[in-house]
Parts: structure tokens; C-alpha cells; sequence
């Protein structure tokens, strides 16, 4: 079961990547939960339910004039799979270009994604998981 986890969320990164929310949206829980990303920013926000966590990723998506996120690797963990990033961002209007690696925790049950937690530390990513790097 935990290999085809980890086929659900690559196809969810995925299509997110490319902007197909339409795509990923079955694959999400209907109280799928976003965590903001542990060290970041959003640590502490809470978006619940499909509509609100793609509203999130497209809003994020709309501040900065570019934004890349590379999938690395995708890491069976069990339940829960990790997914390591290298992201690339360059501010609206500032121009200013921010690039770091990072990582995602999606939890799976019942074959839906239903918790997405993003760490900027990717040890403390592996950790939540229960794996060590």
C-alpha cells in the first residue's frame, strides 16, 4: 500500500507543479488539512479542505514572478510519504531570488492525501515522519 502513497502524492505534486488543481482534487481528503510550513512564514496557519489548500498554493503561486519547485524525491515513509524540494522563487516587483531545499509530509489513508505539513529544515521533515536522514 505504501508504494502506491507515494504514486498518489507524485501525481498531487505533480499536477500542482503544472497548475492542475482539477487533477489533484480527488486525490485530496474533503478535510484534508495544510499545515504552514514549519520554520517558515505561514508555521502556525491551517487550510482546510480542498478549495482552501488549492486557493493557498495558487495565491502563493500568484506572489512571486517566478516560482519552481523540483521534486527531488519521494520518500515511502508509510502512512506518510516525504518529498524533498529544491525551490526557486523570485520576488514580484523586488526581483529578488530566494532558492533552498526543502520538504513536504503528506499523510495518506484510505488512498486520499488528508495532512500536508512543509518543513524548511528536511531532517525535520524526515524526523515527523519517522524516518532519519
Amino acid at each position: 500500500m505504501s508504494q502506491e502513497n507515494v504514486e498518489i502524492v507524485r501525481r498531487i505534486v505533480e499536477n500542482g507543479v503544472r497548475g492542475s488543481w482539477e487533477e489533484s482534487a480527488p486525490h485530496l481528503g474533503p478535510d484534508t488539512e495544510l499545515h504552514g510550513t514549519v520554520g517558515g512564514l505561514t508555521e502556525g496557519s491551517v487550510w482546510r479542505g480542498s478549495e482552501q489548500v488549492r486557493k493557498f498554493f495558487e495565491e502563493d503561486s500568484d506572489a512571486w514572478d517566478e516560482r519552481r519547485l523540483d521534486a527531488e524525491e519521494f520518500i515511502d515513509a508509510g502512512d506518510c510519504v516525504v518529498v524533498l524540494l529544491h525551490e526557486f522563487r523570485r520576488g514580484k516587483g523586488s526581483g529578488v531570488e530566494i532558492e533552498t531545499d526543502t520538504a513536504m509530509v503528506y499523510e495518506v489513508r484510505d488512498r486520499h492525501v488528508v495532512r500536508i505539513q512543509g518543513y524548511m529544515n528536511r531532517a525535520e521533515a524526515l524526523e515527523a515522519a519517522g524516518l532519519s536522514e
